[in-house]
């Protein structure tokens, strides 16, 4: 198949992909048409039905694989395409695997070295409750396994909650290497159960969007309620360790407008806080430069990291 991120202004496309979104509109003529959001693993795009009730647009809804043929055209600096003819496609036409961004490390070989992780926590009571939710909880294993860290800024693909899980869990055993005062049981438990909540806060793929749940409470609170809940099923589990556990998850994004309940007040907090924020940061870098790929110089502002951005090495 050819790829969105391969399409040319003026090309004609034929092939298939996934309808992420559909919204019927109307033009300022009063003339109906459909606005599409069509993807696939290299990323998405608009897409128009200008004439919907023609030969040969099939009826179809959001998440369908639609094999369409359609003029490449740019508008206002963006890649469109203007479908003329659309069919749902049928099952074995197409692979899954092409429609979905993935991670590009094996989804479980990670897992395997987060259960490496869970056994380096010798606290007992910690480590049984990473254990009831790593080990024991399959509904809860299998979506952590395909979940995204986020819709877009970051990690925003299949196992990317859990290449994010495992890199802030690095980094913050490398904390305990170089600033010994820090609990290392405390803090790693943190790190592997900090964003626990977006299995919640998102749907599944394909659709990878915010729930009602997510919507309203956010994975923050989330996270924080489903280990209150599993530390209730561990028999006299310390309140004050799951005080502290607690307040990791409610602090780590750091300040209140960033969507923190608390601002961290212990020292393992703020590790996690810096952890976190770190590998985001550096993804979202590492993920705009392999975007940009074949530009030199300057790559322009970019919101999240607000900052014009430029490659390093030969301008």
């Amino acid at each position: 198949m050819k790829y969105l991120s391969d399409l040319h202004d003026g090309e004609r496309v034929n092939d298939i992909y996934l309808v992420k979104t559909r919204q019927s509109a109307v033009t300022k003529n009063g003339k109906p048409y459909e606005n599409l959001t069509i993807a696939d693993r290299t990323g998405s795009l608009n897409a128009k039905i200008w004439e919907p009730n023609s030969e040969g647009i099939d009826e179809f809804d959001e998440l369908d694989y639609v094999s369409i043929t359609g003029d490449v055209s740019s508008y206002q600096g963006a890649l469109q395409v203007s479908i003329k003819r659309l069919r749902v496609a049928t099952e074995g036409e197409y692979d899954p695997a092409d429609y979905l961004p993935v991670s590009s490390r094996d989804l479980e070989e990670m897992y395997r070295d987060l259960l490496n992780v869970i056994n380096t926590v010798h606290n007992p009571h910690l480590n049984l409750l990473l254990k009831k939710f790593f080990e024991e909880d399959k509904d809860f294993i299998s979506r952590f396994k395909k979940s995204s860290a986020a819709k877009q800024i970051h990690h925003g693909f299949v196992g990317g909650l859990m290449e994010h899980t495992l890199a802030v869990t690095r980094l913050c055993k490398y904390y305990t290497k170089v600033y010994t005062t820090l609990n290392h049981d405390l803090l790693v438990a943190a790190a592997l159960l900090h964003d626990i909540g977006k299995v919640r806060e998102l749907s599944p793929f394909p659709h990878n969007d915010y729930t009602d749940e997510g919507q309203l409470l956010g994975h923050i609170v989330m996270g924080a309620v489903m280990i209150e809940e599993k530390a209730r099923e561990i028999e006299d589990f310390p309140n004050k360790l799951l005080t502290e556990l607690v307040h990791c998850i409610l602090s780590h994004h750091g300040e209140y407008e960033f969507g923190s309940p608390k601002k961290p007040a212990l020292m393992e907090a703020m590790a996690l806080n810096h952890a976190d924020n770190t590998d985001a940061k550096m993804e979202t870098m590492k993920e705009l430069l392999l975007n940009s790929a074949g530009k030199t110089g300057w790559l322009g502002f970019n919101r999240v990291m607000d900052s014009n951005i430029r490659r390093s090495g030969e301008w």
